[in-house]
């Protein structure tokens, strides 16, 4: 391949790189240019741990003759068979013997001895390089501390020198460009599970404004646990933490699946807001939450009675009113949420179920924006006063949950 050959793929995955190009599009990109230019290449692999939740990082691969799945994510790789797997693997070898690259002539009597290394023999793969580029601490985001690429080929006299010399230059433009690619996503990420996915959008669409709001009329949400200081107390230590983590996710997966935001978790409370162009939508998907949750508490505390751990259930507050939705806080430490009398309401709703007996209480200008088929199945348990509130407001539940 000649240096301009190797200039032209480069400049592509600079020009990708910056355009946020995927990740698996990228190595397939890079994959078909260098066999475009004659490097024998017929399979590559890149890896890179990434900053989520769930996932320890993502995996990319091209066939240039099969169709295979381009993008998996893998989780947690320290005990079980993921940790065998990752330790037979030739990026292991890289780390853990503090290598730039590994290379195996598996057609050509060297031995298959990393993980799948046998297969690719088998299938006819003569040659195998493995590399690994390491990022400084600057640039170093949790796990993702380095990137894994492997490449082979088919070829009968396997990569000659200059195939070699054309990745080891090529390969760290790839890492680059994936790399940028990857730091977008873990961002996105990073900020969809810290402030909910509507107020991420807004802050990664640049309104970071300290102070800057807008007004909208919502459905509000503000739920916590039934005798949790109880619960609490009595529990085993290292009961608490599962327990909070099994209702929170029947909570918000309920929310999410109805359209709404969670906003703000505050120890066994939750904070969400529906938006709809009609307010009948926002509560009609409120309401629809409310069914979605009662169905996963049901399994939820099914489950945990079978182990022989706390069950408890969940207080729930509906309203609807115009709230401040935006950056609220100080010049280096801001969050995005919802202010307004309606949400020290809803939360007072929610604080009277145990008062009312109730597992779920609405407002009255709840239930008249609701659908009025939904009416029916609405019924007043009568007025309370709510502290901070002047007047006593008559508050109503779910015919079913009376």
């Amino acid at each position: 391949m000649q240096d301009k050959d190797i200039a032209e793929i480069a400049a592509w995955l600079m020009q990708q790189g910056l355009k946020g190009t995927s990740e698996a599009d990228l190595l397939a990109g890079f994959c078909e240019a260098c066999r475009r230019h004659g490097l024998n290449m017929d399979r590559g692999m890149a890896l890179m741990d990434t900053l989520h939740p769930v996932f320890e990082g993502r995996a990319f691969r091209w066939d240039s003759t099969e169709i295979i799945e381009p993008v998996f994510e893998y989780g947690p790789s320290v005990e079980g068979i993921a940790a065998e797997t990752w330790q037979k693997s030739a990026f292991y070898h890289l780390l853990e013997n503090k290598l730039d690259e590994v290379r195996r002539r598996i057609g050509f009597g060297d031995p298959a001895d990393f993980y799948l290394l046998d297969t690719l023999k088998d299938a006819g793969y003569t040659d195998f390089i493995a590399f690994c580029h390491r990022f400084e601490e600057a640039g170093t985001i949790g796990e993702m501390d380095c990137f894994f690429s492997h490449f082979s080929t088919m070829s009968r006299e396997g990569f000659c020198d200059d195939d070699l010399s054309v990745l080891r230059r090529l390969v760290p433009a790839l890492a680059l460009a994936i790399k940028c690619t990857a730091l977008g996503r873990i961002a996105r990420t990073i900020a969809e599970v810290y402030l909910g996915e509507d107020a991420a959008r807004h802050v990664l669409e640049g309104k970071i404004t300290r102070g800057k709001t807008e007004r909208i009329s919502a459905a509000l949400w503000f739920s916590d646990l039934a005798n949790y200081t109880r619960i609490s107390d009595t529990a085993e230590p290292d009961e608490i933490i599962p327990m909070l983590n099994d209702y929170a996710d029947a909570v918000i997966s309920s929310i999410h699946e109805a359209g709404g935001n969670v906003l703000k978790l505050m120890g066994d409370g939750t904070l969400a807001i529906f938006k709809a162009e009609e307010m009948s939508e926002a509560c009609a998907a409120a309401l629809k939450a409310e069914s979605l949750l009662r169905q996963r508490l049901g399994d939820l505390n099914s489950q945990r009675q079978i182990e022989g751990r706390p069950v408890t259930e969940v207080y729930l507050g509906l309203h609807i009113g115009d709230v401040f939705y935006g950056n609220i806080g100080s010049q280096d430490r801001l969050d995005f949420t919802v202010i307004g009398p309606a949400v020290n309401e809803v939360s007072r709703i929610a604080s009277m179920c145990h008062s009312a007996d109730r597992d779920i209480l609405m407002s009255a200008n709840f239930v008249a924006a609701a659908p009025v088929a939904q009416r029916n199945e609405l019924v007043s348990v009568g007025r309370y006063a709510l502290r901070g509130v002047k007047r006593a407001q008559e508050l109503f539940t779910l015919i079913s949950a009376g």
